[in-house]
């Protein structure tokens, strides 16, 4: 069988502002009520597929193991990376560990999180071919055949053309991002791929072609994984080791040095959804090229996207060509769809601007649920809160603020001082500043609440935490 390798620490800040920093786009409904990361979670289980092991970071742990058990999927190993380091260092440790589990002849997938592949089955007769090549010792990787001259993928130049039947062919080189006229020579040329990102080997030719290739890796992935632990559902590699790890690309450091490198064909409609134009194609224009998501209503437009992610936000599009728009409660994409590989610098611009929107998602996910502001003020702050079916808040204080709690549905288990008691839909509780509380769902649905916060200051860090479920600090 083959193990899944799943890396899940991006950004993806080409899609902002549905994609940012604190809720990056693998995790978002981007293209219907699954994320991304789930759709690639399903597309790798199966027969040929052992349990999946996902790589991701601090932030996103909880993320992670919440998503992959909303599909099913509680047995998933979450390895929690402490700081980034690139693809490199994850697909090693990653080795290190299927190696551990299933010996040399253990054959791992490696995948990012947040592509789209519409093709299964062709999706999947890849993935058959790959691993006949792999058994035999090569290190695999997965190209794209071509339809267009373009620019934002990296290329694999092959032996030679493809001939139909998906076998692996070799890479005689790996090529960066052209320009438009070096894309279209090598469009014509039908010797090379999009490189999509995707690879298949067995664990042990791949730690012997980073032994061989990136030495340097090797020490620091070993020691990260063998001085790790065990936290909650997660694994969690040891920080000062995996510090210790110089960042780059699975590409640079082994694939572009290693002597026997295969790739094989994918032709099944796949995109990386890099920017909002691979958005506009996948949701699959009208005969004028336009395509729209949520509350929308266009008026004569043409060649656009229109979305809107915030139910009672009407978009209204008159007259548009070739625009890019995205509203979201706290920030609004206005572009020239011809311009939407900018929206990253964008995003740094907004950042060093100090806009929060830059990085901050409207609605903060939590390990126990989530929170959003509703209204905010100098002195008060309204928010709705999402508690999931067991979920627990950390037994805390303020040293600002006082709050009140209205339970809207379901039932809270409310702790205030050395009381506990239940709190059912339409009642209400106080907590006077300084209290030590805390608030869990006992039930089996999710349960809402809204926050009403009165105070001096209101921001996040006025929290004195006694003890959190979750090994917060």
């Amino acid at each position: 069988m083959i193990h899944p390798v799943i890396l899940c620490g991006g950004s993806g800040t080409r899609l902002w502002p549905s994609s940012r920093k604190g809720y990056p786009k693998q995790f978002a409904p981007l293209l219907g009520e699954s994320s991304l990361y789930q759709a690639t979670l399903r597309r790798l289980t199966g027969p040929r597929f052992t349990r999946p092991l996902v790589m991701t970071n601090e932030e996103f742990r909880f993320l992670a193991s919440q998503q992959a058990a909303g599909i099913g999927l509680s047995d998933a190993q979450v390895v929690v990376e402490p700081c980034l380091r690139d693809t490199a260092p994850a697909i090693l440790v990653a080795a290190l560990i299927v190696a551990q589990d299933d010996g040399d002849e253990g054959l791992m997938l490696v995948a990012p999180s947040d592509h789209v592949i519409a093709d299964l089955p062709g999706f999947l007769h890849a993935v058959d071919r790959g691993a006949e090549a792999a058994r035999s010792g090569a290190l695999v990787t997965f190209g794209v055949t071509p339809d267009r001259p373009e620019t934002g993928y990296g290329y694999l130049e092959i032996a030679r053309k493809p001939d139909g039947t998906g076998a692996a062919l070799p890479v005689s080189s790996f090529r960066e991002k052209p320009d438009v006229a070096t894309a279209a020579k090598f469009l014509e040329a039908g010797t090379y791929l999009w490189n999509a990102g995707i690879f298949l080997f067995r664990a042990a030719d791949v730690i012997a072609a980073f032994e061989a290739h990136a030495p340097d890796l090797v020490a620091p992935a070993r020691a990260a994984l063998d001085r790790g632990r065990e936290d909650l559902n997660l694994f969690r590699l040891d920080p000062d080791s995996y510090a210790g790890s110089p960042s780059i690309s699975f590409d640079y450091a082994v694939m572009e040095k290693a002597g026997r490198v295969s790739a094989v064909p994918l032709d099944c409609a796949w995109s990386d959804l890099g920017a909002w134009d691979a958005i506009w194609a996948a949701e699959s224009p009208d005969e004028d090229g336009l395509a729209i998501r949520g509350p929308v209503t266009a008026v004569d437009c043409r060649d656009s996207y229109l979305r809107s992610e915030e139910p009672g936000l009407q978009l209204v599009g008159l007259g548009l060509d070739g625009v890019v728009a995205v509203a979201m409660r706290d920030a609004v994409l206005v572009a020239d769809k011809s311009r939407v590989q900018e929206v990253k610098g964008l995003v740094s611009t907004l950042r060093a601007g100090g806009v929060d929107q830059a990085d901050d998602y409207p609605r903060f996910h939590r390990p126990w649920g989530w929170y959003e502001t509703l209204c905010i003020d100098t002195r008060f702050q309204v928010k709705r809160i999402m508690v999931h079916p067991g979920g627990v808040l950390s037994l805390q204080s303020h040293h600002h603020r006082s709050e009140h709690w209205i339970v809207v549905s379901g039932t809270a288990e409310v702790t205030i001082g050395d009381q506990v008691k239940l709190v059912t839909e339409n009642q209400s509780v106080y907590i006077p500043l300084g209290t030590v509380h805390r608030m869990a769902n006992p039930g089996k649905l999710p349960m809402y609440l809204i926050e009403v916060q009165t105070g001096a200051y209101l921001g996040e860090d006025d929290i004195q935490r006694y003890e959190d479920v979750y090994g917060r600090g």
